[in-house]
């Protein structure tokens, strides 16, 4: 199940915003300048795990041959390569109060660094987010068990998700009060949805090609 840890405080107004696509260590930054005027912010810490029944280091080198099958298992999400280690992503069309958005981002996985995977937002060449703009901040790590005489290692992720949106002038004649709790409703529904939808199809992924019984209690993960 995903973990919520709502620390981050709302900002309802700012007149730039200077979104740092880093590290969760901030060893390396990439900053996207955006202009957004009145902007909204949303934003979550979320965490998980994925277990996958292999060793540690099996795991890593499936890993690190991400674009073999990141693309196939991201779907319905779109997927186009941008480098050797970077995803342009479309996430799928949200909404509410009769006011969609379909997110387009870039994510780029970071080589492993002491064990550790980040994840990070990048730009998309010859892109603008039309009226949002997202900051994306994700670590993994493997942690290797065994259980009688099967391997178990748990990719264990957190992700900090901060989205800023600058909506319509009929959107901002509601309560802001309300536009927030709805719009930060929405965005952990799509963390939800979208996690859960990529663990199963990655461990599905994982096993079928190693040849691994894949456990049921893994399908709902």
């Amino acid at each position: 199940m995903v973990s919520i840890n709502r620390e981050c405080k709302s900002e309802q107004k700012r007149e730039t915003i200077i979104s740092v696509a880093s590290t969760i260590s901030d060893t390396q930054s990439l900053p996207l300048q955006v202009d957004l005027q009145e902007e909204t912010k949303f934003c979550g810490t979320f965490n998980d795990c994925m277990e996958l029944y292999a060793p540690a280091d099996t795991v890593a080198k499936f890993l690190n041959n991400h674009c073999e099958w990141f693309s196939r298992c991201a779907q319905p999400m779109k997927v186009e390569p941008l480098g050797e280690n970077a995803y342009e992503i479309i996430i799928g069309r949200f909404g509410a109060f009769n006011y969609e958005v379909e997110p387009k981002i870039g994510l780029e996985l970071l080589p492993p660094d002491e064990g550790i995977y980040r994840i990070h937002t990048i730009p998309i060449p010859n892109y603008q987010p039309p009226g949002y703009d997202v900051d994306y901040r994700a670590s993994l790590q493997l942690a290797e068990s065994q259980n009688e005489s099967n391997f178990i290692t748990k990719v264990e992720w957190e992700l900090h998700l901060n989205v800023y949106v600058e909506f319509p002038k009929f959107i901002k004649r509601l309560p802001s009060s309300l536009i927030q709790k709805t719009g930060d409703r929405l965005l952990n529904q799509i963390v939800r949805q979208v996690s859960r939808r990529l663990t199963r199809k990655v461990q599905e992924e994982f096993h079928q090609s190693l040849d691994i019984p894949f456990p049921d209690k893994s399908q709902k993960a």
